[in-house]
């Protein structure tokens, strides 16, 4: 099939990119535009109890009045603040609600702090219904022009901090971070192609061909969410982004390196891409419907967010290895050999004395270099027993430098630690509830251990709901918060609420509490069917029933180790309380999936090489020989492209761009390179059972035979030293 595709893209290269370009068009034409949402609860199932209390409270409170945002403000030199403050600030407030400014319903002054260190200027929106919509984020900018100009010259100083303001940073946060991954993941591919072949045109091979689909790739996306309803979270542009170019550029590096070799053989150019693509097609293929597969198990999670993910970035790996193994060939084969321009070194055989080395080294030690590698995953992998979740969303997402960011803060030296994001308790009653009821059912809320204060409640109109405001001692993302409403607050909720009602705890809390409990089903679910499912695509691969258990192991340790270093990095050396909670079922996807690639490219060179009748130990050796410089550029470039995402300014993106970039090093470097084919050169013939590949040929010599100290020589390949 393979060798089909390659003929149909050299032999017609021209149909073969004008079927793309009508394609790109048609895709481009008829998508719909692609929203993303950054409200967390939408990623829930209804049947979780954060869920219900929302939809509660947009039936019974439609015009809702939480503030969407606060202006926080203090004194420029933090002293109490005087009643000349109070007034001045009074004044601020009337100034500001006399502008009418569009998408503000309300300003209220409220109370100084006890401590009166700071106080606060509530700020109630039009409720936003529609992802795309900018009126709260409009409100909020214009809010903090006109407040700069109005406290300039004061004693006073204020920000903007609430759900609208953190929004807006989060937003802007994503925009600017975008644009530093898109500058660093082309910039990168750009250096490293150029020092690998030394030709400007290969360089930019990737960049175009990729960009050029990638319109493609969003269109698609687009269609999918909009056919199924999928929440798309803001966070899947970046890492689509990341994907298109790293996964694709793999592709690339993987089919170039594999048309110089046959150029090398004395192939001419059309030949050399169409055995290049015969050869390497099926790994790229098996490669990418692993990648595929781990993303669409996804689907399984029982977050939004997450079943969104899986379907996007398969798409995006699906429609990049198309593109690999049809569009560049037929640029390639246009190009012939001027694709290494202005560079000559295609024509000789490098030297590769390391590769030469290293793969003799393990040719005649394949225990100690598996025992060295392992070594290595285990000693981090016992770093990962330290793993605790951090749901702190809000502020991960933005900078610390973000207006939202350093309010959210100050608003803490006079207001309890949950004041910015207020739990939200329902009493839902087919009558009216009474009076005493109510207030008793407060004083059950105010004397439960971690709240703070409780406000009174607001009935809705006909008095069959009614809403508390439950503000917790601590932050809302903390861990001592989502204990407090998952055990106490929640029990004292349902136990005390009167004979005839029922009671709903929400806010972001909560909803953070019901994301923690379906993290621990993904857990249970999406990692096993992945596995089962990517061990599949290896036993179909190299027909064999033996290699993907060795296979899936070092791919489920390399993920253990990449955990314990993301540990070690965040938790013990930065004294972070914990890594982003979706941080694992992330990781796992792109090292399992992409550490995959790498593992897929080194066995199916083992099995060609034992198929040709090469002892295990030379096998291993020659395959790290001549694959090795292979996973080592891509392994470069994919991590490179990730560990683009740190430079992003948001904790999120950090911890992300640092475990893949990380999963990926220890997948190209550790596993893909030494410790799997050390383990199939230790297992011999067996590895590949029950297929033929390696089977003895008595023409062929031994390693023993093979290998010398002054000449490297096999009946292929002959090597001076």
């Amino acid at each position: 099939m393979f060798a089909l595709l390659g003929r149909i893209a050299v032999n017609h290269p021209w149909k073969v990119i004008a079927l793309w370009l009508l394609a790109t068009i048609a895709v481009v034409g008829l998508a719909p535009k692609l929203t993303p949402t950054t409200d967390q609860s939408a990623f829930l199932p209804s049947h979780y109890e954060s869920v219900q209390a929302m939809e509660l409270q947009q039936q019974a409170f439609p015009d809702d009045s939480t503030p969407a945002a606060l202006i926080v403000l203090e004194r420029n030199d933090g002293a109490p603040l005087a009643a000349t403050d109070t007034a001045t600030l009074a004044a601020v407030a009337s100034d500001l609600s006399s502008l009418n400014i569009k998408g503000i319903t309300g300003i209220q002054v409220t109370p100084p702090s006890e401590n009166r260190l700071i106080q606060v200027i509530a700020v109630q929106m039009t409720k936003v219904t529609d992802p795309s919509d900018k009126l709260q984020s409009d409100a909020v900018k214009t809010l903090r022009d006109e407040l700069k100009k109005r406290v300039d010259g004061t004693d006073l100083k204020a920000g903007i901090t609430g759900t609208a303001a953190q929004t807006l940073d989060q937003t802007e946060s994503a925009e600017k971070g975008m644009a530093i991954i898109g500058v660093a993941t082309v910039a990168l591919i750009l250096v490293l192609l150029l020092i690998i072949f030394r030709s400007p045109v290969i360089a930019l091979l990737p960049i175009i061909t990729i960009g050029a689909v990638s319109s493609t790739v969003g269109g698609l996306i687009a269609m999918v969410a909009k056919a199924f309803d999928l929440k798309v979270d803001s966070s899947v542009s970046s890492l689509l982004t990341v994907v298109l170019f790293g996964v694709g550029t793999d592709y690339i590096l993987f089919l170039m390196f594999r048309y110089r070799e046959r150029l090398r053989a004395g192939e001419d150019p059309k030949t050399a891409m169409i055995s290049a693509v015969t050869r390497v097609g099926e790994a790229i293929a098996s490669a990418a419907g692993a990648v595929i597969i781990a993303f669409m198990a996804l689907t399984l999670s029982t977050l939004g967010m997450f079943r969104a993910l899986g379907p996007a970035l398969a798409i995006a790996v699906a429609v990049t290895a198309l593109a690999g193994l049809t569009l560049v060939p037929a640029i390639v084969s246009k190009l012939g050999t001027k694709v290494f321009w202005p560079s000559k070194a295609w024509q000789r055989e490098p030297k590769g004395l390391l590769f030469a080395a290293l793969g003799r080294g393990l040719g005649k030690r394949p225990a100690l270099f598996a025992v060295a590698s392992g070594a290595v995953l285990v000693a981090l992998s016992i770093a990962g027993l330290g793993f605790h979740p951090t749901f702190d969303m809000s502020s991960g997402s933005t900078s610390d430098t973000a207006e939202s960011s350093i309010y959210g803060k100050e608003l803490l030296k006079g207001m309890p630690a949950g004041a910015t994001q207020p739990s939200l308790v329902y009493l839902r009653s087919d009558a009216p509830v009474d009076a005493a009821q109510l207030s008793a059912f407060r004083a059950a809320l105010s004397g439960t251990p971690g709240v703070g204060q409780v406000g009174e409640p607001r009935l809705s109109t006909g008095g069959e709901v009614a809403e508390f405001q439950v503000t917790l001692t601590n932050q809302p993302e903390s861990d001592a918060a989502l204990n407090t409403v998952r055990g106490p607050l929640r029990d004292t909720a349902h136990r005390a609420a009167p004979p005839g009602t029922v009671a709903y705890v929400g806010g972001l809390t909560s909803v953070f509490v019901d994301f923690k409990a379906a993290m621990e089903h993904d857990y249970k679910v999406v990692f096993p069917v992945a596995a089962i499912l990517i061990a599949v695509v290896l036993a179909l691969l190299l027909r064999s029933v033996v290699a993907p258990w060795y296979l899936m192991a070092s791919v489920g340790l390399g993920f253990a180790a990449t955990l314990g270093a993301a540990v070690l990095v965040f938790q013990k050396a930065q004294g972070n309380s914990g890594l982003i909670f979706s941080l694992p079922v992330i990781m796992y996807m792109f090292v399992v999936a992409l550490g995959t690639d790498y593992n897929i490219l080194m066995v199916a060179r083992l099995r060609e090489e034992s198929k040709q009748g090469n002892d295990p130990r030379t096998a291993a050796a020659l395959s790290l020989r001549h694959t090795g410089p292979t996973i080592a550029a891509a392994g470069v470039i994919l991590a490179g492209t990730f560990a683009s995402m740190m430079l992003a300014g948001s904790t999120v993106m950090s911890q992300m761009g640092f475990a893949i970039s990380v999963g990926i090093a220890i997948s190209a470097f550790v596993m893909a390179m030494f410790f799997t084919p050390a383990l199939t050169a230790l297992l011999g013939r067996r590895a590949w059972w029950p297929s033929r590949a390696g089977r003895k040929d008595h023409d062929r010599p031994d390693y023993a035979e093979w290998y010398d100290e002054s000449t490297w020589q096999t009946p292929q390949h002959t090597y001076t030293r």
